[in-house]
């Protein structure tokens, strides 16, 4: 079973543990990179797979603030990673899936959530596909890593 949950301090040391591909981390960052950015607007999160942290990812509030292509009153999706071992299983869906369920639950003042996925990236791109996102068929051309599709998805 997926579970999705805040950060808490106790399992910083468990989501040190993540490993990601290196081809991935151009693209979600590393574990060590993920935990420095916990701010006011950042919200840091983890994704649990039988009660063990698989992964993590970032929940921007202040995403519109920062890319024209995401309305008012959206929330942005960063640094979603899912741990080398545990991928080709499904469990990146399921956690896409459980998060839309838990941003319903857990953030009711916005309506809508933006992610970008790296061109280069198709396993992630499906992935968001699979679980509810649309691509708005827009690219967000701003990253370090080149070009990226523009995915939101309700809830």
């Amino acid at each position: 079973m997926i579970k999705i949950e805040k950060l808490s301090c106790h399992q910083k040391e468990e989501v040190r543990k993540v490993e990601l591909a290196q081809e991935q981390i151009k693209f979600a960052g590393t574990a060590e990179e993920f935990l420095l950015d916990d701010c006011e607007t950042t919200h840091l999160h983890v994704i649990k797979y039988q009660e063990h942290i698989v992964g993590f990812f970032k929940l921007d509030v202040a995403y519109s603030d920062n890319y024209e292509f995401c309305p008012s009153g959206a929330i942005g999706l960063r640094a979603f990673a899912v741990d080398k071992n545990y991928q080709g299983k499904g469990i990146g869906t399921h956690a896409v899936v459980a998060l839309l369920a838990y941003l319903k639950e857990n953030y009711a003042s916005y309506h809508s959530i933006y992610l970008t996925v790296n061109c280069k990236n198709p396993r992630a791109f499906s992935c968001y596909q699979k679980a509810g996102f649309e691509d708005t068929q827009l690219q967000y051309l701003g990253g370090e890593a080149g070009p990226q599709h523009i995915m939101c998805a309700a809830f």
